[in-house]
């Protein structure tokens, strides 16, 4: 399968813009992603090992978060798998703390 990364997060895959990795599941396939690139974890994951609020992975275009099975959803070959990081920020137009 082939997990598709950020381009924040490619100067931990040596700049790949696209990793394939073998797995049974979403949950296997980010831990292979992590096995073969190690410094992805602290950016996945927590101390805890659950996946950091702010990573959304999609499985072919669907949240993984909203699936039935999340992330142990199974998965093929075929399928696709794409880190997103929420970005935060915006404009200020209102007269407020932004001085």
């Amino acid at each position: 399968m082939q997990i598709h990364i950020p381009t924040p997060l490619r100067a931990y895959t040596d700049k790949q813009e696209t990793v394939s990795v073998d797995g049974a599941t979403v949950a296997d396939a980010l831990a292979a992603l992590t096995a073969k690139f190690p410094a992805m974890q602290a950016h996945l994951y927590s101390p805890e090992g659950k996946l950091r609020s702010f990573v959304n992975i999609y499985l072919n275009d669907e949240d993984v978060r909203y699936l039935p099975a999340g992330d142990a959803t199974t998965v093929s070959t075929n399928d696709e798998l794409t880190i997103i990081p929420s970005i935060a920020g915006g404009c200020c137009t209102a007269a407020c703390c932004c001085r």
